[in-house]
């Protein structure tokens, strides 16, 4: 792990912080007696699920609370001055100099009307007034050079719509940093990140923690990201803190039930046996309006007791590991040491499902070119986001497609639904071309399930509503037909009949993408097509659907192809995966062969870039422009094994019928043939 050295002096120290919002229905406790302690050059990562007050937490120590929320503590000392109840000029003065934030979504976050070069200047000169502008110029420059930004004065005069999600990143960490602050806060800064530009991220902040000797706060509910970066560790839950420790620690022996059960629902690397599921974390986070006494995480822990509902002790694991619940760390400790038992699948377990030889989905030869416009009066460019894919996927299948953004991932999943009609090529759906399809045949055909559930259900339909839509739309069944139809798939998707008269506002993050599943599956279509399924969900939730998914897949014989960049999501629901590069299949393997031992250089990167992989892989290298791409292996300029062929050759997808790889010097698979120039 990228761990900072520990530095002994103290960034930030806060005692029984508290923050309450007055509601209609009474007092919101969001944040209750939480104490923080950072030492300078150290991580601590705040994990948890949406709810339980760690951003809240984060807006409380930059005074950036929403109107009429009160903060309340007994002290919050940043480097050694008492902040507790200073006034709103001193944290003007403070906020964005001695503390920095980074928000979880830079694109919303940054101001479109102005210039990258505008923003960053703007802070240094606010809290700076004896450095001129030509000077915050130059100290801009060099950051956007540190942070991995190439030419970073032209990056000065673009604005943030023309950058990549990994480059206006990197511009936040930069703009953060101006000021060369004591603290900095990063909210979720790589939760809608590409693998290999969450690993450029996290390397690049455990870089400049090291150059700076900054203490920062990471806010994630990703655990891999815990892994990598984390010296300590504080699990939220309710708005306290349950548990706090060394990360190797807390992440190796967790001692609150909460703690556990998140850990379990996380996928791992490991191969997933037959009939295994995630562990599966029943409830919501409680409402903290009004008084609250007890264990809040009572109602969804299977230890529960009635010592719980009284007063809760805090207890030492040892070694500064601290936990707050009745039961006694050697109980916890043992339970921690003991290995989960396997949970048996409730329906159908999806790889035991019977798979013949038919293909549902065959793609041959597919190309898709788009026309750029480059301005009024200049000539249009071309680009081309799919070359030559060939893909095919069998009945009850979950092929899995992964790669950077800009690999022609989602440019595909559009082709397969018909959404875009390809340049050349076919995409042939249970043997008949989707060009012949017409729109009610498709869609009882092929499905999708889009990335984020809020904004792809209407928000003035309830539940029942959106699921029927798609049968009232192609006038399938009577209208009791109809309702029987959503009746069966609201039971099959675990929605609670009471949510039938629901609006999307009212239901959980989980809730919403269960009615987006049983919405697309309702027309009872034989091939779904999920585009980051669980990217935008907590651990707990995303382990929720992804069992819902491996559920339905073996019940309703459905199969699937899987859009994630999350590779364990890949590992844990696919049986093959595809590695698109530059629109391009650079690599097709069963998920065990192609995670044992990828061929392509480029899966290597990917795999060695995702959060769990040994120390010492880097990612290297932009992703290219797919306007004007490399010669011959389009993967070359940041491949460590091209040589001159690479450069002038375009190799081509060989190999077994079970394993192919488009490299010129193939990494593990020996019946390949090797070209030398």
């Amino acid at each position: 792990m990228m761990r900072a050295t520990q530095a002994s002096s103290t960034a930030l120290e806060v005692e029984d912080l508290h923050v309450t919002i007055p509601l209609e229905a009474g007092l919101l406790r969001a944040v209750r007696g939480v104490d923080i302690h950072v030492d300078s050059g150290e991580t601590l990562c705040i994990v948890g699920e949406s709810g339980c007050g760690k951003s809240m937490t984060s807006l409380a120590l930059m005074a950036l609370l929403p109107p009429h929320a009160q903060r309340k503590a007994k002290s919050i000392r940043l480097m050694g001055e008492e902040l507790a109840n200073a006034p709103d000029s001193r944290m003007e003065a403070l906020r964005g100099d001695r503390i920095a934030m980074i928000f979880q979504e830079p694109m919303t976050a940054l101001n479109p009307a102005y210039t990258v070069g505008n923003q960053l200047v703007e802070g240094i000169l606010r809290h700076r007034p004896d450095v001129d502008h030509a000077a915050a110029t130059a100290r801009a420059v060099e950051l956007l050079e540190t942070c991995g930004i190439g030419q970073a004065r032209r990056r000065m005069r673009q604005y943030p719509h023309q950058l990549s999600g990994g480059l206006r990143q990197r511009v936040m960490i930069a703009m953060a940093l101006m000021t060369e602050p004591s603290v900095l806060i990063a909210d979720e800064p790589t939760t809608a990140l590409d693998a290999t530009i969450q690993a450029q991220i996290l390397d690049l902040l455990a870089q400049l923690q090291r150059q700076f000797s900054l203490a920062i706060i990471l806010i994630t509910h990703n655990f891999e990201v815990v892994r990598r970066i984390a010296d300590r560790v504080m699990v939220m839950y309710a708005g306290e803190v349950v548990e706090e420790g060394n990360a190797d620690q807390v992440l190796a022996r967790p001692s609150h039930p909460y703690t556990q059960a998140l850990l379990s629902c996380v996928p791992t690397d490991a191969p997933r046996q037959a009939g295994e599921r995630l562990g599966y974390l029943p409830g919501t986070v409680p409402s903290l309006i009004g008084e609250l006494h007890g264990c809040q995480f009572r109602s969804r822990c299977e230890l529960v007791s009635a010592a719980c509902a009284a007063s809760i002790p805090r207890q030492a694991a040892g070694n500064g590991h601290d936990y707050v619940c009745v039961i006694a760390p050697e109980v916890m400790a043992a339970r921690a040491d003991s290995p989960s038992p396997a949970v048996a699948v409730s329906m159908n377990d999806a790889r035991a499902v019977p798979r013949g030889s038919t293909k549902v989905v065959e793609i041959r030869d597919l190309e898709v070119t788009y026309s750029i416009s480059n301005g009024l009066f200049a000539r249009r460019s071309s680009l081309r986001a799919l070359r030559g894919v060939n893909l095919s996927l069998g009945a009850g299948q979950a092929l899995g497609v992964v790669g950077e953004s800009g690999s022609g991932k989602s440019t595909l999943a559009r082709i397969m639904l018909g959404l875009e009609a390809p340049t050349s090529g076919q995409v042939l759906l249970k043997g008949v071309s989707t060009a012949t399809f017409g729109r009610a045949e498709r869609a009882r055909v092929v499905q999708p399930i889009f990335q984020d559930p809020y904004s792809s259900l209407n928000p003035r339909r309830s539940v029942a509503s959106t699921i029927r839509l798609p049968l009232d739309i192609h006038g399938i069944g009577t209208n009791a037909q109809r309702d029987q139809a959503v009746k069966r798939m609201m039971d099959l998707c675990g929605l609670p009949a009471r949510t039938a008269q629901s609006l999307p506002s009212q239901l959980s993050g989980g809730q919403r993408q269960r009615v987006a599943i049983a919405s697309a599956l309702v027309m009872k279509p034989e091939i779904v097509i999920c585009d980051e399924p669980t990217s935008a969900l907590d651990v707990s939730v995303q382990a929720q659907i992804l069992n819902l998914l491996q559920d339905l897949r073996g019940e309703l014989k459905l199969s699937y192809v899987v859009i994630s960049h999350d590779l364990n999501v890949i590992r844990y629901l696919c049986d093959r995966v595809a590695v698109m590069y530059l629109g391009a299949i650079v690599e097709e393997r069963s998920t065990d062969e192609l995670f044992a031992s990828p061929s392509h250089p480029y899966s290597q990167m990917l795999l060695a870039a995702e959060l769990h992989s040994a120390e010492g892989t880097r990612v290297v290298g932009e992703f290219p422009n797919p306007v004007s791409p490399p010669p011959g292996c389009a993967f070359h300029p940041r491949c460590s094994r091209a040589e001159d062929i690479c450069k002038e050759r375009t190799p081509t997808l060989k190999g077994g019928p079970d394993a192919e790889a488009a490299c010129h010097f193939p990494l593990s698979i020996s019946h390949l043939e090797t070209v030398h120039s």
